[in-house]
């Protein structure tokens, strides 16, 4: 199905890997080829999405890229969303067809009779870190140099690995990535010729009916899937660390203020703190805060106010967004943005883009990224091995 997807221009391919915490609606959902588009790279983006959703309601599935005066190498915009022509959707092994303009029959005789072709062979990638680990170790200690003087409390610093001269079946990669890592916010998606792979753990904030609700996550440590009492240890150490409590709770606080901007006063909980949760590559610390908001708050009001999230941040968020731009060797683009889709009546669901990778086919350049909360207790090295770690599942796929 993916493959027939891929002659479209555009497309998006979400999938929950059957975790029921990641959505009651569907196993997986694609949205294929696009009746109308919007894209803005200005800042103006939830102004321009709000009025262009205004005009054509219904389906919409996009992505918003991290915020960043640079311009980063793979080349999303932005923000794009699309009314799809095409949507198939997949429910306790139900499929469901919608189209614009063709039978539900028509496009399921198209997909099981989809012929895929033999796909160029991968060639072998020479993938390099943009800072060494004496560089990355440096900024880290810049960046508690600014903790210590009170300018923020908490930062998300991030490292980009790249290779040039890649060719590579985005579809084949998005199907390795995700037998190594399945987790529940995965999604592989299309904008002409750039692709992102996804493998996210992490929600950034939903909605569903008056209940919006963000989980970040602010935590990690390692998975010994064939040593149990390891694993256990693991797992109980990362729930029992100071460093990981404090710089979740910090997010914690962010969140519930973001959320404030648009809650019903009072509605604003955290309903689960330090929940500990098992994936395939690691442990994560996630909590979970709610509010309720008012039916006639548009979906791109609450977006705006919470964006970009916490996790991906840092505290405080202005500061500390600042500091990114000044310390982090390359643009983040689509990393740690968010992709999704909205719901005629205005419900909707976005996930944080980490465990990705980002393709420029026409441009032949592959890129991932990984990174982690610094604060005053951080150890550099420590850090640097975390985002290695995150890293790992991508790395195992270019070398298998």
């Amino acid at each position: 199905m993916l493959n027939w997807a891929d002659r479209f221009n555009i497309f998006s391919f979400l999938d929950s890997n059957h975790y029921q915490s990641a959505s009651s609606n569907f196993d997986w959902k694609l949205a294929a080829g696009a009746q109308q588009i919007i894209t803005t790279d200005n800042g103006n983006v939830f102004a321009e999405i709000k009025e262009f959703h205004s005009k054509h309601p219904g389906w919409l599935f996009g992505h918003i890229s991290y915020p960043s005066v640079k311009p980063d190498n793979i080349g999303f915009h932005h923000a794009l969303f699309f009314i799809p022509e095409i949507i198939v959707t997949c429910l306790n092994n139900t499929i469901t067809i919608e189209s614009s303009n063709e039978s539900a029959e028509n496009i399921y005789q198209q997909i099981n009779q989809f012929e895929i072709k033999e796909a160029s062979p991968q060639n072998k990638l020479h993938i390099q870190a943009t800072i060494t680990k004496d560089e990355y170790i440096d900024a880290i200690l810049e960046i508690k140099n600014h903790i210590q003087r009170g300018d923020c409390y908490e930062m998300n610093y991030c490292q980009e690995f790249v290779a040039d001269n890649a060719v590579v079946n985005p579809v084949n990669l998005f199907f390795q990535l995700t037998a190594i890592s399945p987790n529940p916010f995965s999604a592989l998606y299309k904008n002409d010729d750039k692709y992102c792979i996804c493998a996210s753990p992490e929600r950034f904030i939903s909605k569903k009916n008056t209940t919006v609700i963000s989980q970040p996550i602010k935590g990690t440590s390692i998975r010994f899937l064939e040593d149990t009492e390891a694993d256990e240890i693991s797992k109980t150490q990362l729930l029992n660390s100071s460093k990981e409590r404090s710089e979740n709770v910090m997010i914690v606080d962010l969140v519930r203020n973001d959320l404030s901007k648009i809650a019903t006063e009072g509605t604003v909980k955290v309903a689960e703190l330090f929940g500990i949760y098992s994936f395939p590559q690691v442990h994560q610390m996630i909590s979970t805060i709610t509010c309720e908001t008012d039916l006639n708050t548009h979906w791109t009001e609450i977006i705006e106010a919470t964006y970009p999230m916490g996790s991906m941040t840092g505290a405080p968020k202005k500061k500390v967004m600042e500091l990114t731009e000044a310390y982090e060797a390359t643009p983040r683009g689509l990393f740690s943005g968010t992709i999704g889709y909205v719901c005629p009546k205005g419900d909707f669901d976005f996930n944080v883009v980490i465990r990705s990778v980002f393709y420029n086919a026409s441009k032949k350049i592959i890129s991932y990224k990984a990174g982690g909360g610094i604060t005053i207790n951080s150890d550099p090295l420590q850090e640097y091995q975390e985002t290695l770690i995150k890293a790992a599942a991508i790395k195992e796929i270019f070398q298998a």
